[in-house]
């Protein structure tokens, strides 16, 4: 184990996409290139496979033989961790790193072995193929259908420092395999036919990529947000598709998967909700996008901005995105001419994110008007205010006024006062009638070129063209009005849909804060609830959360005063608020809901230990009679004064009555202890525990109790625990041990039973090891219920509580256990403990 203060070793992971493609001949390709700038490096584990190249580059390098251990009549060679702690190199090669150890060995793992090297500070090399993480083995399973039985967890190979990817094409492994170079002759038709397949090696070759690359896409992550970058880094390729939920929608996001499949990229549905409610979407709209962003492999997101253009690149920038898929406008070419237009803005402000124009049907269907913002109304208004007046009085000046008289000039003026008015607002409007009358009189009305009003007439006329001005301009004004407000619901309704479809969707109360968070742009959201004992934070989302009122920009109180939504980031408007208002109700329903599901899990608890109390009941009704009935049935024989017993006779009996007595003892501790579980009363006082001392322990109780087993029995039992200490409850472990030990003596015949221990990381991991029958494949967690015994019959050797005790008392302390396979055959029990802090070494 590595000593005090001592710099961990780094681990570097040549990581295969299978078997052949080369990772061994790679590390000592790198480990040639280290011996040559002088480091002291030692090969401790290199298998050749019989490939000659591959064996040729050990020669200059330093080997460290193997520690041979004897198992089942064979010799297996394996990692000499001892000698290689004894010679400390700088770095140390180690094949295979999913490999399993042979029982006996020091650790069950290969790779528990190297984390003791790299906790001495030694540097170690490795190769593991893809099939063998722990993650990926069902879905390696489904592809080649050969079970990995050699697995190696992920986060071990994520902890290294480095990992290279070796890989080569489907192709040139397969003439490589037919050439003899990676297996030997016997064995290479079967191969190509099976496991090395070309659609099998070509989708370990795209699990190996898409595994390296989540790797180094957190890595990344990470590293931004450490040290506050937000700019585009196109070090992935991630495309986000812009929708208004139109009938165009679906086309864009279909050309956006297709741009996305070509880069291998990652795509992501944006749909951006106006604060003015003016790009609404029904729920059935969205729904279809939904599907269809599903079936592409596409994630659906919303955002609520004002500005649609910087709603879209801040949205694109926050994920890192490097390429944006908008449609071209549906505006007029008119419409245009006052406002750009979204897409030009988004290309112009876009900086290094690269923006797809895309065009679909309904380009330029759209109605200018109806999508142009207020100010554009505004202005329009006031322009035609002084534009159409003037016009209509030059035409009638310089062409119409031979032509008509002053009924029919004035009837002109109308027209255009009217076209004013139904442009919206009052004031342009009344400026347009005034102006309008202005300029009849000046111009049109005898006498011309004054202001002269010779004729009631004339002052009626410019009365009549304001007061038609203004009301129709107040009517255009009360229809855009309530135009607004239905489009500011729709916008409500929307969002409201949005935030009750997560939830009917299954999305808990974190998903549904962090579906705010991004709706709305906020750093970090909280839900915080006010109690008797004071505030409490039920639930947050994002970077440094506010706890309390103060603390937040916005913050939104549930009817009942009891819960509050609080918001940090940018400060948000009324109409925000009160959907918001609704969204925290929602989340204080969630809150609630999870306190009424933790007490019907405590009603179902209750009734689980009442079954549990009717199996005890069914199932002890035998085990309590039996040795009850063979002790009663010795001492009446003894007690019996017509027969005469020898003293062997006599012994016999005595005999029966303590072994009687013996699993009458056990059986009860086992109850006491079940029901000690139970209740919940068990408080384990942890501590440092050495497990030398304790498996010592456990051995001497068992010779000494219940079971029987003797000393010649109990030598079947190889302890292999070394200086490893856990952070343990002494007496409970003792229980474990014991019960372990116990039942793998019982039913591995007169096999040997191994207990091995060794610290991994912050954990210490014992297994307790038989060479038995062991258990059918997919029965493990089976073993840990009560009153089970897999169908075994023999009821006299107790109700099948041993092993339930066991996992409640190691997950009092803390820890796990579970069961597998025994390489070779048998059952090994590993128990998962927190290890002791290693500056208490």
């Amino acid at each position: 184990m590595g000593t005090s203060g001592a710099k961990r070793g780094e681990l570097r992971i040549y990581l295969g996409a299978a078997p052949g493609v080369g990772k061994t001949f790679a590390m000592l390709g790198e480990a040639h290139r280290r011996l040559e700038r002088g480091t002291d490096l030692v090969a401790a584990v290199v298998e050749t496979h019989g490939r000659r190249r591959t064996a040729d580059l050990l020669d200059g390098i330093e080997v460290i033989p193997p520690h041979y251990i004897e198992y089942r009549g064979a010799t297996f060679p394996e990692l000499d961790v001892p000698a290689v702690l004894k010679r400390r190199p700088e770095v140390v090669l180690v094949d295979e790193l999913a490999h399993t150890n042979t029982p006996g060995s020091r650790n069950p793992k290969r790779w528990q072995d190297i984390e003791e090297l790299l906790d001495a500070g030694i540097t170690v090399i490795t190769t593991v193929n893809v099939q063998h993480l722990e993650s990926l083995n069902d879905v390696v399973t489904g592809i080649t259908g050969i079970e990995q039985q050699e697995k190696v967890p992920d986060e071990v190979v994520r902890a290294a420092d480095q990992i290279e990817l070796v890989d080569i094409t489907p192709e040139a492994l397969r003439r490589r395999l037919s050439h003899g170079n990676v297996y030997a002759p016997d064995r290479i038709d079967a191969a190509l036919s099976n496991y090395f397949r070309r659609g099998n090696l070509t989708a370990l070759r795209e699990l190996a990529l898409l595994w390296l690359a989540d790797q180094v896409d957190a890595a990344l992550a990470k590293y931004r947000s450490d040290n506050n970058i937000t700019d585009t880094w196109e070090a992935r390729e991630r495309v986000v598709v812009a929708v208004t939920g139109g009938p165009e929608s679906e086309t864009l996001v279909r050309r956006a998967s297709r741009i996305a499949a070509k880069a291998s990229a990652e795509l992501m549905v944006v749909h951006v909700v106006r604060g003015d409610g003016l790009t609404g979407v029904s729920a059935p709209e969205m729904g279809r996008i939904r599907d269809l962003a599903t079936s592409l492999g596409a994630s659906l997101h919303t955002v609520v901005g004002e500005d649609v253009p910087a709603a879209l690149l801040d949205f694109a920038r926050d994920v890192n995105a490097t390429q944006l898929v908008i449609g071209t406008s549906r505006r007029s070419r008119w419409a245009r001419i006052f406002e750009e237009g979204i897409g030009a803005a988004v290309v112009q402000d876009s900086g290094r994110i690269d923006v797809h124009m895309v065009t679909h049907d309904q380009a330029r269907r759209g109605s200018g008007w109806a999508n142009a913002g207020l100010w554009q109304h505004d202005a329009a208004s006031w322009v035609a205010a002084v534009v159409v007046p003037s016009a209509i009085c030059a035409v009638a000046t310089l062409a119409l006024d031979p032509f008509l008289g002053i009924g029919g000039e004035s009837a002109l003026m109308f027209i255009g006062v009217l076209a004013v008015a139904l442009l919206g607002g009052v004031v342009p409007a009344a400026l347009s009638a005034v102006l309008s009358g202005m300029l009849l009189n000046y111009f049109l009305v005898t006498p011309r070129h004054t202001f002269t009003i010779s004729e009631p007439d004339s002052a009626l006329t410019i009365v009549v063209l304001l007061l038609v001005a203004v009301a129709v301009a107040a009517l255009v004004d009360g229809a855009a009005k309530r135009a607004r407000e239905a489009r500011r619901a729709a916008q409500e309704a929307e969002l409201l849909a949005l935030f009750a479809g997560s939830v009917l969707r299954g999305a808990n109360l974190t998903a549904l804060l962090e579906r705010v968070r991004e709706v709305y742009s906020q750093r970090a959201v909280t839900l915080l609830r006010r109690g008797a004992d004071g505030p409490t934070v039920s639930a947050c989302v994002g970077d440094n959360p506010c706890t309390d009122l103060d603390g937040s920009d916005t913050a939104i109180e549930v009817g009942d005063d009891e819960f509050w939504l609080l918001l940090a980031g940018r400060r948000l408007t009324t109409r925000d608020r009160r959907v918001l208002g609704a969204v925290a109700m929602q989340a204080a329903s969630l809150v609630r809901q999870r306190e009424l599901s933790e007490e019907a899990s405590q009603a179902a608890a209750i009734a689980h230990a009442d079954e549990l109390r009717r199996s005890l009941l069914s199932a002890v009704s035998h085990d309590l009679r039996t040795p009850l009935a063979a002790a009663k049935a010795a001492v009446s024989s003894l007690r019996s004064g017509d027969v005469g017993f020898s003293p062997e006779d006599t012994a016999e009996l005595l005999a029966t009555i303590e072994e009687s007595v013996d699993q009458l003892t056990a059986l009860v501790g086992n109850l006491l202890d079940s029901s000690r579980l139970a209740a919940g009363v068990i408080r384990p006082a942890l501590q440092r525990v050495y497990l030398e001392e304790v498996v010592q322990r456990a051995l001497l109780g068992i010779s000494r109790g219940t079971t029987g087993f003797g000393r010649g029995e109990l030598d079947r039992v190889k302890v292999e625990v070394n200086d490893a200490v856990a952070m343990a409850d002494s007496g409970l472990l003792e229980r474990v041990l014991a019960n372990l030990i116990d039942n793998a003596l019982r039913y591995a015949s007169d096999a040997p039973v191994r207990v091995t221990a060794g610290r991994v990381g912050d954990r210490v991991l014992i297994a307790v090891a038989d060479e038995g029958p062991g258990v059918p494949r997919g029965a493990e967690e089976q073993l840990f219920a009560p009153f089970q015994r897999l169908g075994d019959a023999n009821t006299g050797s107790g109700v099948g509580l041993g092993l339930s005790v066991a996992r409640g008392f190691v997950e009092a302390m803390g820890g796990t256990i579970s069961a597998g396979d025994t390489p070779g055959g048998g059952l090994t029990v590993e128990i998962d403990l927190a290890a002791p802090p290693k500056d208490l070494r």
